[in-house]
């Protein structure tokens, strides 16, 4: 029996490495001769620094740049041997660097990831590969850009302050300042999600809630980044704000395209490709993959999507595992995934279920194993 984990992190719980051995530790309490292999994977949210850096033995780097919110932040970056430069946007500019308490999504800022650009410039880095995913920013990329050396002032002259909200005032777009080291990089953006820049599926509509934006900001976000997208797609000359991705981290898969013409591509697919997980999949019997939630939303580039094409291309049956189930989640049984379980027993908070993750996980797999097994007339 060849089984392979594959999952991405559970949100704020526990890393994809983690989440992978606690699947395989389950699976073997009912099978030890099974061969277990763990390939912990991401989309280009939180952890594909880590998954990358895993699978290409690349170094881990630091750098102390501004936080979503304008605060100090020591942040991580990655750089591989072949020189390219992996920047992962949720360690400078990410929801979790903000209570929840504090979220705010008409100031919050993406300054700090255009400073580890700035950063891996500095280190000769002339190809970038940029993760979106997990941000706190809907400020469609701006302080990325301003950290890049763009200037972006109202009608009075002056350089807007940080944030999405400050962009329904922004008045004149000067590319002129553009850090000269950008001429000679190619970038590439791993994004987790496909929507757009604005409209009832973008980044301000379906991600603002949950960095802390009322349906009134939300209105007043999507507003102000249509605005500032009209006017950098006629300084830049590079309609952008339409393509699929986007609307990635809160639209800083806009400016990357806009700006630095940054190809965007799945962040699942992207991540495949660097672990080998195609290699890992001949021969397998099975493939188990997961996040903290399946819902609708997962079938929008998320991992268990992603790796569960691939298995079904390679002939290989899928089960994923989730903290929860949400609304649409069924839609996966269509992508090639066979069966879908959640992690809770009974009634509980998300502070227990979060608590006893692991263990759940373990448990959850033993049981999959012996109905496996029943399946397989052992």
């Amino acid at each position: 029996m060849r089984v392979v984990f594959a999952p991405d992190s559970f949100k704020e719980c526990l890393t994809a490495g983690e989440v992978a051995a606690a699947m395989a530790r389950g699976w073997q309490g009912v099978d030890r001769q099974a061969e277990c292999i763990c390939v912990p994977m991401a989309d280009g949210g939180e952890g594909t620094l880590d998954a990358l850096l895993a699978s290409r033995c690349g170094q881990r780097l630091q750098a102390r740049v501004e936080g979503p919110l304008g605060e100090p932040v020591q942040a991580d970056w990655g750089l591989l041997a072949d020189g390219t430069a992996i920047i992962e946007v949720a360690a400078a500019s990410g929801l979790a660097l903000v209570e929840a308490g504090r979220r705010d999504a008409l100031r919050a800022s993406s300054f700090g990831t255009g400073q580890l650009i700035v950063e891996a410039l500095k280190h000769g880095v002339r190809h970038l590969l940029l993760t979106l995913g997990g941000s706190a920013c809907n400020d469609g990329g701006a302080g990325l850009l301003q950290a890049l050396g763009v200037s972006l002032r109202d009608a009075g002259g002056a350089e807007l302050e940080r944030g999405g909200a400050a962009l329904a005032r922004l008045h004149h777009v000067d590319l002129s300042g553009l850090d000269q080291r950008l001429k000679d990089c190619t970038f590439e953006a791993a994004v987790d999600v496909d929507n757009p820049l604005c409209g009832p599926r973008g980044a301000s509509v379906v991600f603002g809630p949950q960095k802390g934006a009322s349906p009134a900001q939300v209105a007043l976000l999507d507003s102000a980044l249509g605005h500032y997208a009209r006017l950098l797609e006629e300084a830049a000359g590079l309609p952008a704000a339409a393509l699929a991705g986007s609307g990635a981290a809160g639209g800083i898969g806009f400016a990357l395209r806009c700006v630095l013409t940054a190809v965007l591509r799945p962040g699942v697919s992207l991540v495949a490709e660097q672990v080998g997980l195609a290699a890992h999949l001949q021969g397998a019997d099975l493939l188990v993959t997961g996040e903290g939630r399946l819902d609708g939303q997962t079938l929008h580039g998320k991992t268990p999507l992603g790796v569960a094409r691939l298995a079904q291309a390679a002939g290989v049956p899928v089960v994923a595992l989730g903290g929860s189930l949400g609304p649409g989640y069924e839609a996966l049984y269509e992508q090639g995934v066979s069966a879908a379980f959640s992690l809770c027993e009974g009634p509980q908070s998300l502070a227990e279920a979060m608590a006893c993750a692991e263990l759940q996980i373990e448990s959850r797999m033993r049981a999959i194993a012996r109905l496996w097994r029943v399946a397989q007339g052992r």
